[in-house]
């Protein structure tokens, strides 16, 4: 048992987005373990980087070996100039550079007893039978977590056993799988280890085999002197696959795509370096990545360093994959992938390549993507992951199916009028708050940018621009000073959360009826309540802080967080009364509120209006940056809202995932995926052309499942354009561009109608 009252805070900035897998209390538990990882070979150094940025208590590396030619096949810290040296040493500082949070440490002499009785996890690699049915039992008898993983070439293998008396807190299951040449068991020891020490998920049953000979060449003719060491570094790849294969990765040209240095970009780039594509004569790595580097990036994004935040990520990825291969000739753009950017990833740009690495995160962009490598006839590894799920596509030109056409996802917006009145789920205050977020401090003052207008329209943001920019003491909403701020958010309040809720029970009493009968508040629809304000709620008083200080943000007004001050300046505020009208409409649906737009758009005079010229200071929102009042206003804000309509709160973590849209996400899960993209770039850039050999996955290493499957063939159709000849013609889906299928649809059946009439004449 573990004592939770000794255990410090939790680093949420850090571990942001495996929190929201893991959670605080499994977090916690794994913040006490000390682990040893023994051996630093390419398959030790993979399970010491998840182990580490997992957040245990310490890790203790062990190797005795000196480094060698074949370790930089696969062990991305060690370098030429390492040659010689102790791979644990040599492995140290770039360890330590992982988590600030973990204290690492290496151990250069032999595994004994007394070592060992040290740890509550032992994972060995690289070692012996005798070895391991020793510590094995020693560690078994001592109550100590025990893990054996291997990997020879494309094979793989994994043993845990974590004592008769180990307990599993959550039940949600297990049996993961999966990686590439060097990380099949290195992904799943470091699954197997946060569960061992988080006992979150059911952990392994006992064994684990994996093997990918499919990737091996198809080619019987080559020689034993094709596989013979070379004295470079990649004489471990070319002991599997032959030097031909090697030269040929190296002269090949790839695209890896936003996100592109992000955390599946960042292993796959690692992965790049340590096979050496594109790091030969003619060979060429692009890289685009738009986004900058942010705190939260650090706990899987392990090509960053805190010194790097703020700084753009392809830059930095390009130059850590340069540390690690001083050959691999690798280009960072700033990009974002889409018809805005095609001038400079046009014609030219696609056909130079020889295929495309998609690290995308959102659909739209892969559908976009998928189209330009159809368009090309350009291979595209595809790959995404969500917690522990991950999934990985390969589309192969004339052999595969493609990602295809995005699928609508109108289905999970919300209604408009659920947002507006009739909430009933913390998803919804939570999305009206953002929307509030977004009107009153970015839209408005974005709005208020424009200097003068003629013959304009009364847009329906137009007065809330004037009220902008109109003084507070003339009937306006622009601050003179602080005290004016915290007036304008306790009247906001006011209008919120007392206000509107009475208007919409004046229109809808609580004993309201539907026209056949029914009450009105029932099934989804919460009979909402108004609040009244008080000084000493903390919820109350949190809103008022976080939206003053927005507020005056946006004006350039200093604020403070003084809750002291805050009440007095309360003290003094006036609150105009309210009176609900009867002459007020509210929208039961959707429907009916684009009705009343479409009728009252034509209804809209012209009028002359000059603005005059203001400065105000838009704000784009950010989650992570707990010092901006972002998150406070919105944690406030819906939480109230929540109150209004007897919805369970939601904490400040859970309010972040949903109001950011935060994507859960784990080093391992991410390490998986990039493991099996590139299994399948073995097999594109070999050129096999049986589609036996590809494998679309999809894997939950939190449950026992995982699916390895052949791809699915594309669609096709056939024409008979001639009696004489009878031979069809075939026309593949994977072969037309995503937006044009339609078109060549109708083109052909063109075609069939002009070969009737050939035919008939």
């Amino acid at each position: 048992k573990y004592n939770m009252e000794n255990i410090g805070e939790i680093d949420e900035g850090f571990y942001s987005r495996q929190l929201y897998v893991l959670g605080h209390e499994a977090m916690q538990r794994m913040g006490t373990a000390s682990v040893l990882i023994a051996g630093m070979r390419g398959l030790g150094v993979e399970i010491a980087k998840n182990v580490i940025l997992s957040g245990v208590k310490s890790v203790t590396v062990q190797d005795e070996g000196r480094t060698e030619w074949t370790d930089l096949s696969s062990q991305f810290f060690l370098r030429e100039s390492h040659l010689g040296q102790n791979r644990a040493t040599c492995s140290l500082q770039q360890l330590s550079a992982l988590n600030p949070h973990v204290r690492v440490s290496a151990h250069t002499g032999p595994l004994d007893e007394d070592l060992l009785l040290q740890f509550e996890v032992v994972v060995l690699t690289d070692s012996s039978l005798g070895d391991q049915k020793r510590f094995g039992e020693l560690c078994h008898s001592h109550g100590i977590k025990f893990i054996v993983a291997d990997t020879k070439g494309l094979c793989g293998q994994l043993f845990c056993d974590f004592g008769e008396a180990f307990e599993v807190l959550d039940q949600n299951g297990e049996m993961p799988a999966s990686a590439m040449i060097q990380n099949i068991s290195k992904v799943m020891t470091s699954f197997c280890f946060m569960l061992a020490c988080s006992r979150k998920f059911m952990p392994l049953q006992q064994w684990l085999y994996f093997d990918a000979l499919e990737c091996l060449p198809q080619d019987d003719q080559l020689g034993e002197s094709s596989f013979s060491a070379k004295g470079t570094r990649y004489d471990g790849q070319i002991a599997v696959f032959g030097s031909a294969f090697q030269e040929k990765l190296e002269r090949q040209k790839y695209f890896l795509v936003r996100v592109g240095a992000g955390a599946i970009g960042c292993e796959l780039l690692k992965n790049f370096a340590l096979i050496g594509l594109g790091a030969g004569e003619g060979g060429q790595i692009t890289v685009t990545d738009m986004d900058f580097i942010e705190r939260s990036n650090l706990n899987r994004q392990f090509l960053f360093r805190s010194q790097d935040i703020g700084k753009p990520k392809s830059e930095i990825a390009a130059k850590a994959v340069r540390e690690m291969n001083p050959q691999v000739n690798i280009t960072a753009h700033q990009n974002r992938l889409d018809a805005d950017s095609e001038g400079v990833y046009g014609y030219d740009f696609f056909t130079g390549l020889d295929g495309v690495a998609a690290a995308l995160d959102n659909v739209e962009a892969r559908v976009y993507l998928d189209g330009r490598c159809i368009q090309h006839q350009k291979p595209m590894l595809e790959g995404g992951t969500l917690g522990s799920k991950c999934h990985t596509l390969v589309v192969v030109p004339h052999l595969t199916e493609s990602y295809g056409p995005a699928k609508s996802s109108s289905n999970n917006a919300i209604p408009l009028c659920t947002l507006k009145n009739f909430p009933h789920r913390i998803e919804h205050t939570l999305q009206w708050a953002r929307d509030q977020f977004e009107g009153l401090f970015k839209q408005t003052p974005e709005n208020s940018g424009l200097l003068a207008m003629e013959t304009l329209r009364p847009w329906r943001f137009l007065g809330g621009v004037w009220g902008s920019l109109e003084a507070m003491r003339t009937g306006g909403q622009r601050p003179a000073n602080w005290e004016d701020c915290v007036s304008w958010a306790r009247c906001k309040w006011e209008t919120l959360y007392n206000n509107e809720i009475r208007q919409l029970l004046h229109c809808f009493p609580a004993d309201q009826v539907t026209s056949t009968g029914l009450p009105f508040w029932s099934g989804s629809k919460r009979c909402p309540h108004p609040l009244t304000f008080d000084p000493n709620n903390t919820t109350h008083m949190e809103y008022v802080v976080a939206a003053a200080n927005l507020y005056g943000q946006i004006y350039g007004i200093k604020g403070t967080t003084d809750v002291a001050s805050i009440r007095k300046i309360l003290e003094k505020v006036h609150i105009p009364s309210f009176t609900p009208k009867s002459s007020v409409k509210i929208h039961v649906t959707d429907e009916e509120m684009q009705e009343d737009k479409k009728r009252g758009s034509d209804d809209a005079g012209e009028f002359n209006l000059l603005l005059f010229s203001m400065q105000m200071y838009p704000m784009d929102f950010e989650k992570d940056d707990d010092t901006n009042f972002h998150m406070d206003y919105i944690v406030a804000a819906s939480n109230l809202r929540a109150e209004n309509y007897d919805i369970p709160a939601a904490d400040r973590h859970q309010s972040k995932r949903i109001a950011g849209r935060i994507i859960p996400a784990i080093a391992t899960t991410t390490a998986a995926v990039a493991g099996l993209m590139c299994l399948e770039l073995y097999k594109v850039v070999l050129g096999h052309k049986n589609i036996s050999s590809y494998r679309t996955a999809y894997i939950n290493l939190a449950v026992q499942y995982f699916v390895l499957s052949q791809p699915s063939r594309p669609q096709q159709f056939q024409v008979s354009y001639s009696s004489i000849h009878p031979q069809p013609f075939s026309v593949r889906l994977s072969d037309c561009v995503g937006d044009f299928r339609d078109e060549i649809y109708e083109a052909v059946s063109h075609l069939q109608d002009l070969s009737k009439a050939l035919y008939t004449a």
